[in-house]
């Protein structure tokens, strides 16, 4: 079934605004790429920021999901490894070149504080979601091992761009692994 032109408009925004930046990349780039009319764009987004704030939202979710499929069937005790897990299949799939969310703080920051907002909840989410699977891992939340593990994996974000997905991501779970392995021998 082909794409809808919503769909592709997004796909055709996220590819441009991952490769070129946000502000770099302007209408008339997507709607030539995606092969569709400005109005068409329009008729599903009412600016360009509109569609800023779809293509995040969409990517989060895409990213949420593998993460949730990750940990819904992984046993306690090995939830937050199943979360680095896709959190590192991710970044070999879809962030070989950084976190387009970290891309959208660094653009947005001075320039537009909702879709900074955006971008740093998503962020938040992650954070979150390592301090859910740490309490289903039994594993005590009070030191701050979750924040260290967030460090970590978005250090793995930049390390991946930098020196390749083959050498940043076994180093990013050798870390995790070790942070994990310290936090269980501390546990009652």
């Amino acid at each position: 079934m082909p794409a809808s032109k919503r769909d592709q408009l997004l796909a055709t925004a996220e590819r441009l605004f991952y490769e070129q930046g946000f502000h770099a990349t302007g209408i008339d780039r997507i709607v030539a790429a995606a092969g569709v009319v400005r109005m068409t764009l329009y008729n599903h987004f009412a600016s360009k920021e509109a569609l800023v704030a779809a293509v995040l939202q969409a990517r989060h979710a895409r990213f949420v999901a593998s993460l949730e499929a990750a940990t819904a069937s992984a046993p306690p005790g090995e939830v937050t490894e199943a979360l680095v897990d896709a959190h590192g299949r991710w970044l070999e799939r879809y962030s070989q070149q950084g976190c387009i969310m970290a891309k959208a703080m660094g653009e947005f920051a001075e320039h537009n504080a909702e879709l900074h907002a955006l971008a740093a909840t998503a962020k938040a989410d992650l954070l979150a979601r390592l301090e859910a699977a740490l309490t289903r891992d039994g594993l005590n939340r009070e030191d701050g091992l979750a924040r260290q593990l967030f460090v970590v994996l978005e250090g793995s974000n930049t390390a991946v761009a930098l020196l390749g997905a083959r050498t940043a991501l076994p180093d990013t779970r050798e870390v995790i692994d070790a942070l994990l392995a310290a936090a269980r021998s501390h546990q009652p």
